[in-house]
């Protein structure tokens, strides 16, 4: 007797998880979104987890918990039980750009548990039209030889678009004055008026001012051509190797759900991005569906948290009070 329930042990220890995976969900799912409602990063979610309900067979209930950069939300996702039940739509903020630059009450790695990269969108390279550069060879060459008469324009300190550009400095060693705005939208306002010269915002944000032919793009972020700006080069193809730096999007939950579940929320999100149609409603923010297994997607997160951390270190930017 003893003998046959030792040889039966290993099937009954897999039997809870086979039999979870199988009924899970069976209720609704918190999806915290660490922004206020409307704008890119909350159409994303609302567009996502509507196909992603669906296939899962139950409700995602969408709950906006926009302050303090997104360390509101992810506090409260980080307490959360780790049962799948609850779970946040990460980004290249609260998982990226915002624990490279100050102290947060979170560990961006430990605290979570990755399900999947949603996507992402490049950010580009433009400057004012009037400014006599049409290529970024010209440009890199324009700033050298005005050293101190070059300004950008930031949505903030510490923001991807500031992160970015002071990557980019680095790595042409050329000196540009940051001038931080609060928003993209009034730093805009400025590079449209002369008052800065160039800027690093992302695309969705970009396109408007393109179309417009006020700005010029000379380069995007990411690995491969936007389809958006198919004669715009990437820094990559331009001689800036590893220059991929993305606005991304993706969904984490606490640390500690079931491997089981984290496979079948995986599995059910990466079928909802292959849609056609999914992809055709992301375009509006210009995000290209990038579908990641959990291992991938939290390589991908711990990369960019020492990408942004190194560069932050190196040019000494700490926005703790």
């Amino acid at each position: 007797m003893k003998r046959r329930t030792i040889l039966q042990a290993p099937t009954l220890l897999c039997l809870p998880a086979v039999a979870r995976a199988q009924s899970f969900p069976t209720k609704p799912i918190r999806y915290i979104v660490p922004v206020a409602a409307g704008g890119g990063n909350d159409m994303i979610a609302r567009v996502v987890t509507e196909r992603w309900g669906k296939v899962l067979g139950q409700n995602f209930i969408v709950e906006n918990q926009g302050g303090g950069g997104g360390v509101i939300a992810s506090v409260s996702v980080a307490r959360a039980a780790p049962d799948g039940y609850t779970l946040m739509q990460g980004y290249v903020a609260t998982h990226g750009t915002t624990p490279a630059t100050r102290r947060v009450p979170y560990d961006a790695i430990k605290d979570f548990t990755p399900i999947g990269m949603i996507g992402g969108t490049p950010n580009v390279l433009v400057v004012n039209s009037a400014l006599p550069v049409k290529t970024l060879a010209e440009f890199i060459e324009h700033v050298k030889k005005n050293p101190g008469r070059i300004s950008y324009g930031s949505a903030g300190q510490g923001s991807l678009t500031h992160l970015t550009m002071e990557l980019f400095k680095q790595q042409i060693g050329a000196f540009m004055l940051h001038i931080p705005y609060r928003g993209i939208a009034p730093a805009f306002t400025d590079l449209l008026g002369g008052q800065t010269q160039a800027m690093f915002p992302g695309l969705a944000a970009a396109l408007p001012h393109l179309r417009s032919g006020r700005v010029r793009a000379l380069a995007v972020t990411g690995k491969a051509r936007s389809d958006q700006l198919k004669d715009v080069p990437t820094l990559e193809e331009s001689g800036f190797k590893g220059f991929d730096a993305i606005q991304w999007y993706g969904s984490v939950g606490p640390a500690g759900i079931p491997a089981d579940i984290v496979r079948h929320l995986n599995e059910t999100q990466v079928a909802v991005l292959k849609d056609p149609d999914l992809r055709e409603r992301l375009a509006v923010e210009a995000v290209e569906p990038m579908p990641m297994t959990p291992e991938q997607f939290g390589q991908y997160i711990r990369a960019d948290i020492q990408r942004w951390t190194a560069l932050a270190k190196a040019k000494n930017i700490h926005l703790d009070e």
